[in-house]
């Protein structure tokens, strides 16, 4: 069964919900960050960089006790300030997320500590003890966190049909964004929390889709309150913000490989060595990849298609699978010497969400040798591996939809 915690959310004001509500602070370029902060007092980004108006002299090492005490004092600030109000009744709540292409649905709720160490809630990333570290601090001085961990599960119909009801009502919040999103939420009544804690009791497990070292912290953060002799099972601590969504309303999409150097190699050198384990079929036009093990490569102007051959490859495990893999194991490592994908700076990754011409800009300019186009994994395979408790290669999947932090404030020692 999967748990889901109705939590009193700390939230921006109706008036102040489109103002406040902000994407991660890494994905705004230095300029538009700047802009937005300039522009927008009401900005939880000012939350997150509360020392942007302060000259040099008083501002503080970034992660450093100082800096997060910062950061909470300028929480507190907005709440003086009125632009944030505390529900006064633990809920759940529903929140859709729709662009021109896809449309996102899911519950926001506190997922289960528990359930996390028991394996109910699968990983298929590894995290780095040292940013876990670093984030556990962070929400330990802070007392809150404000982006919730993405996590998929099977499709439900019950719980399909209570979400179609609620959301045919006014929603507390509806407004659009600058990427073309429309966001809306709307708060469960004490009878819909029931119904929709019910429906998750038949879902058995949950995985992480986005937000791996977000929960490692947040069980951390459960220990170390625990060690310190608070056991209250009724607190948040004992659950970490989490947006619970259907997994067939993911939009998994790759993350294409760009390549500094061929290793030597000619173009024709390049293809030869290739066709020892794919089949290659020179295409007249570009285009993505339309089937798992289908590699679409760029070099000298020239695409092609690589596809794997079946007796090329005998593993069977979940990770063998992943196309990533397939293009590091038999092209990345033996034939470019690419070995390391985390440190290795011949190698960098771009989102499938970026167009094909991205791709081939990036090779044409000469700062590139070679792309890769990859078929996006799926949910079936991303599950496998979570199931054999495996990790994913680096830069597997960019996973949506992207949460805006700020919306719903999850307090920590409440």
């Amino acid at each position: 069964m999967t748990k889901i915690k109705a939590f009193k959310a700390i939230r921006p004001t109706r008036s102040m919900a489109h103002l406040v509500a902000s994407r991660a602070v890494s994905t705004y370029k230095n300029s538009i960050l700047e802009a937005k902060l300039e522009s927008n007092p009401y900005s939880f980004i000012h939350i997150i960089h509360p020392e942007f108006f302060e000259n040099e002299d008083n501002r503080t090492v970034p992660n450093s006790v100082e800096r997060f005490m910062k950061v909470k004092h300028k929480y507190e600030e907005f709440t003086e300030r009125k632009i944030f109000q505390q529900d006064e009744e633990a809920t759940l709540y529903i929140y859709k997320q729709s662009t021109p292409h896809h449309s996102y649905l899911g519950v926001i709720g506190g997922a289960s500590v528990q359930e996390y160490k028991n394996n109910k809630i699968k990983k298929h990333e590894a995290t780095l003890t040292s940013r876990e570290s670093l984030f556990t601090n962070y929400l330990d001085i802070v007392g809150f966190n404000a982006e919730p961990v993405l996590l998929s599960h099977k499709k439900s119909e019950k719980l399909d049909e209570i979400l179609a009801k609620i959301t045919k009502n006014r929603p507390e919040y509806e407004f659009a964004t600058t990427d073309e999103t429309i966001h809306e939420l709307w708060l469960a009544t004490s009878q819909e929390v029931e119904e929709i804690q019910a429906a998750y009791s038949e879902i058995e497990n949950c995985y992480i889709a986005d937000g791996h070292h977000r929960s490692a912290s947040s069980v951390r953060l459960h220990d170390l309150i625990n060690s310190r002799g608070e056991r209250d099972l009724d607190k948040n601590y004992n659950a970490f913000l989490s947006f619970f969504i259907d997994e067939e309303r993911l939009n998994i999409m790759p993350f294409n490989r760009l390549c500094k150097t061929l290793n030597g190699h000619s173009e024709e050198e390049l293809v030869k060595q290739i066709e020892e384990k794919f089949t290659v079929t020179k295409l007249e036009r570009p285009k993505n990849p339309e089937q798992l093990h289908d590699i679409h490569m760029f070099v000298d102007r020239h695409w092609y298609q690589l596809r794997l051959k079946p007796e090329a490859h005998t593993k069977t495990d979940a990770v063998s699978s992943i196309d990533a893999e397939i293009l590091t194991r038999y092209i990345l490592s033996p034939i470019l010497g690419i070995h390391d994908l985390t440190t290795d700076e011949n190698i960098s990754f771009q989102s499938g969400e970026d167009e094909i011409l991205a791709i081939e800009h990036s090779v044409n300019s000469g700062e590139y040798q070679v792309g890769f186009l990859l078929y996006p994994v799926t949910m079936e395979q991303l599950k496998a591996v979570a199931d054999e408790n495996a990790i994913m290669p680096p830069k597997s999947t960019f996973i949506e939809p992207k949460m805006r932090s700020g919306l719903t404030i999850y307090k920590i020692n409440e």
